[in-house]
């Protein structure tokens, strides 16, 4: 799950890490009223979308009078944003964050990240601050430090040691530093976190440390224990189809293909958008309804990979274990009942109950292609969709 700058900058300070003072508007009359109560100028006025690169789309501007603030704000709010990580598309503006403004002395970069490799929670930094972490790792990527921390220890001093000497800090900076990474480790540790990036990072000419930016994400597998960032969770920067497929449970990921596909299982479904490609087509998303699914899920399922208007074609493949071959086919029949088909059906299966679950689809009267094996499935949907 995802949130606004505004809302980790919330958790920034429920932390003690120190961020700008500002607050968040959704028209120019209130940002112009945060700006007069912070008092001093310039401020900031900065697009809340779901996406980073927001300064070089536009969506970030420094205002030096009310005036200003009044203009930046009315013309941000309602934009179309545009990204290299929204994609063409973009993401509508709703609000800004107004923030005063900062005497940056030094940009850097932050950031925590689970490093599966190493079983360990990977700190990195850069004093390449303000520019994209995958252009310093490409161009100069002997300006990036990597500080693993064994999450069973946790951090230590030597860790923050690590990071302020590979960032050339000056030694009035250290300590201020090394309390605040210490911050952001619990931060991360405490909220299961997938993510955590600062960018930049400043050195104020005061020489305090201030976190001018902020992206948080956090594993949804862990939401349970955190009902209270749900109420982040803000439904209009997700795409509609994954915001229908979470109300069921299922594990979607909307693409920009033409193959549909439901499997069970993650390795599978992995396996199988692998076997679309290599077959020449691309996958449009990536559904897996898990081994305890239910008829009612499958439905549901099958509903939103219709709903998505690039869809020419449907390949399910599923391994019958616990979720039966012939639950799977009863629920494709009851969606194919209360959704209009148009798209061609290529279906795999074996497992438990194969042949009960070949024979509901056989009696069913869909169009629909059977096939032995991924390979001959692959082949056969992107033939379909070529067409």
């Amino acid at each position: 799950m995802k949130i606004h700058e505004f809302q980790a900058k919330q958790i920034f300070r429920k932390y003690k890490v120190p961020t700008p003072e500002g607050s968040v508007a959704t028209d120019p009359e209130k940002a112009a009223q945060i700006a007069a109560n912070l008092g001093d100028f310039p401020v900031v006025v900065k697009a809340q979308i779901h996406a980073g690169g927001r300064g070089k789309g536009g969506g970030v501007q420094l205002a030096h009078s009310l005036d200003e603030v009044k203009s930046h704000a009315g013309r941000i709010i309602g934009m179309n944003l545009v990204t290299h990580q929204t994609g063409p598309e973009g993401r509508t503006v709703k609000q800004v964050l107004v923030e005063a403004g900062v005497n940056i002395d030094k940009e850097l970069y932050l950031s925590l990240i689970p490093d599966r490799e190493t079983a360990s929670i990977m700190v990195i930094a850069s004093e390449a601050g303000g520019m994209d972490i995958e252009t310093v790792a490409a161009e100069t990527p002997e300006k990036i430090i990597r500080v693993h921390i064994n999450p069973l220890t946790g951090i230590q001093p030597f860790h923050s040691r690590k990071v302020c000497f590979g960032l050339n800090l000056a030694p009035e900076v250290i300590k201020e530093f090394s309390f605040m990474l210490k911050q952001l480790y619990q931060l991360f540790v405490e909220n299961d976190c997938s993510l955590v990036e600062i960018n930049p990072l400043v050195i104020t000419k005061e020489n305090k440390v201030l976190a001018i930016d902020a992206k948080m994400d956090f594993d949804d597998n862990a939401m349970f224990r955190h009902k209270d960032l749900l109420a982040f969770r803000d439904l209009d920067e997700e795409d509609p189809l994954d915001v229908e497929a979470s109300k069921y449970n299922l594990n979607y990921i909307n693409l920009d293909g033409t193959v549909g596909n439901m499997v069970n299982g993650a390795g599978l479904a992995m396996a199988v958008m692998d076997t679309i490609k290599l077959a020449g087509a691309e996958p449009a998303n990536f559904l897996d309804v898990g081994g305890g699914a239910t008829a009612e899920m499958v439905e549901n399922g099958f509903k939103i990979i219709l709903s998505d208007d690039k869809v020419k074609a449907i390949l399910i493949n599923i391994f019958g274990g616990i979720l039966r071959c012939d639950i799977l086919a009863q629920g494709v029949v009851e969606a194919a009942r209360n959704t209009e088909i148009k798209v061609p059906l290529v279906v795999r299966m074996e497992g438990t109950n194969v042949e009960e679950g070949r024979r509901i689809l056989a009696e069913s009267g869909l169009e629909l292609f059977t096939a032995e094996d991924m390979k001959s499935a692959g082949d056969i949907v992107a033939r379909i969709v070529a067409e």
